[in-house]
């Protein structure tokens, strides 16, 4: 796998050089690894100085418009971009290979493991490979609507992530679309192409393929992260063909959730699979379902929620009156945003108390489901801009019940000491984008709460 943990090309490591510019531009240094298609390379970018992964490939051409056709299909590739796709930055042929002509793939030199080596470990939460999933899920969804099928869905190519910024939330991308193709194009020769242990019922017969061969190829990824076994192991045609004669095993003790959705992605007949979006939307019901179950765990409050609640009192903002100051601020958040709902909270250990609300008749919410709980685990700004997309509140009550609601926005209520004590938030039942002014108003209101906060303790202290 060429996707590895790795360091700036040193003149040590340039020595390793082919010797070989493609496009005048790439110098091509060690060979890093092999796949079926093609071998790749470490490659420095003379023009722009950075290093990057350039993967060759080796297409079946007989002509000159054979070849210009694969040019422009992975051209196609090059302009994908989706936060769930490994970057690509280039694509070409080079024809200098006496052997015959060869597409490139120019992309991003990542830093970080494969799949592949985390299972080497054992099975992973069903909280992390819900998240895996929904990542790919949208990325498939992204490169489908894109007229591509990635055709090699597999362990080896989903490189997990460390954002340092969210160290709650597994992230993952996917990489190496080295035999993906435009939808329209057959399958050469009715040939088998692609993992054998992850090839889908019709990629195994050699067919025409669509979406729903990505989607069987990820139902088969998702459920060895669960169990830890690889459901069709062996020799490659054996194991292609096994899933002609049986199912995969989906073990009757997994949450049912993931029975039901594992069994449609894993469907023999392609129009029962469901498609990327559905399945993104599925993986992040199971998501919250699986937060919501850890509800009651202490990683599902602040590190330190003792302090926080020591805060909370220091500021004596609990069991007190609806706050008729800082009814100014959420009147003037409503108007300034145009939204209906605007609240400043404050989280006890079980309840959301609102201190001055806008737009709700309620004085308090139970703390589980309430979105202002989310925020205060942030350190930055919470915002949901379309919950009807979003994950993070898919199952909330507060957007699937009567309520409906779409959008939130909550800056955290912090004290110098770092504790949250709360949010300011504004709440729409549409969804909305929030752009980097509007952050900034609604973060200069955030501050003026509590400011106001500080002041009145200060003078508490002075008394």
């Amino acid at each position: 796998m060429y996707l590895r943990e790795w360091k700036p090309v040193s003149e040590a490591a340039a020595k390793g050089s082919t010797g070989v510019f493609l496009a005048g531009r790439y110098r091509l240094l060690e060979q890093i690894g092999r796949g079926s298609v093609g071998t790749v390379h470490r490659a420095r970018d003379e023009f722009l100085e950075r290093d990057v992964a350039i993967k060759l490939i080796a297409p079946p051409v007989v002509d000159a418009d054979d070849l210009r056709r694969d040019e422009e299909e992975v051209k196609v590739l090059a302009r994908l971009n989706h936060h769930g796709l490994v970057t690509l930055f280039d694509a070409g042929s080079d024809t200098s290979d006496l052997q015959g002509p060869r597409l490139y793939l120019v992309m991003e030199l990542v830093d970080g493991p494969d799949l592949r080596d985390r299972l080497a470990q054992g099975p992973l939460p069903s909280l992390d490979v819900a998240q895996i999933g929904y990542d790919m899920a949208k990325a498939l969804g992204y490169v489908h609507d894109h007229g591509v099928i990635h055709r090699d869905v597999k362990p080896a190519n989903i490189m997990m992530f460390d954002y340092h910024n969210d160290a709650a939330r597994v992230r993952a991308k996917l990489t190496d679309f080295g035999i993906a193709v435009m939808m329209e194009a057959p399958v050469a020769g009715g040939a088998f192409v692609g993992t054998a242990a992850y090839v889908s019922p019709e990629q195994a017969k050699g067919l025409a393929l669509g979406p729903p061969s990505d989607i069987y190829s990820l139902g088969l990824v998702l459920l060895e992260c669960l169990t830890g076994v690889v459901s069709y192991p062996g020799e490659p045609l054996p194991s292609a063909l096994a899933r002609l004669l049986q199912s995969p095993d989906i073990p009757a003790d997994l949450d049912p959730q993931w029975v039901r959705l594992l069994t449609s992605m894993t469907a023999t007949d392609p129009a029962a699979r469901p498609s990327a979006r559905e399945t993104a939307i599925s993986l992040g019901e199971i998501t919250l379902a699986e937060k919501d179950r850890q509800a009651g765990d202490p990683a599902a409050f602040p590190p330190d929620e003792a302090g926080r609640m020591e805060a909370v009192h220091r500021f004596q903002i609990l069991d007190t009156p609806q706050d008729g100051a800082f009814d100014r601020i959420t009147d003037l958040a409503a108007r300034l945003f145009s939204v209906p709902i605007a609240i400043v909270s404050v989280v006890d250990h079980d309840r959301i108390w609102f201190k001055s609300h806008h737009g709700v008749d309620v004085d308090h919410v139970d703390r589980e489901p309430g979105l202002c709980a989310s925020a205060i685990l942030q350190y930055e700004p919470w915002i949901i801009q379309d919950a009807r997309t979003d994950s993070r509140a898919l199952s909330n009550p507060l957007v699937a019940g009567e309520l409906g609601l779409q959008f939130y926005a909550g800056i955290p209520l912090r004290t110098r000491e770092g504790y949250n004590l709360g949010t300011l938030c504004i709440i729409d039942r549409e969804p909305r984008t929030l752009n980097s002014q509007d952050l900034r108003t609604l973060e200069d209101l955030a501050a003026i709460v509590m400011n106001d906060l500080k002041q009145r303790m200060q003078s508490r202290r002075v008394a």
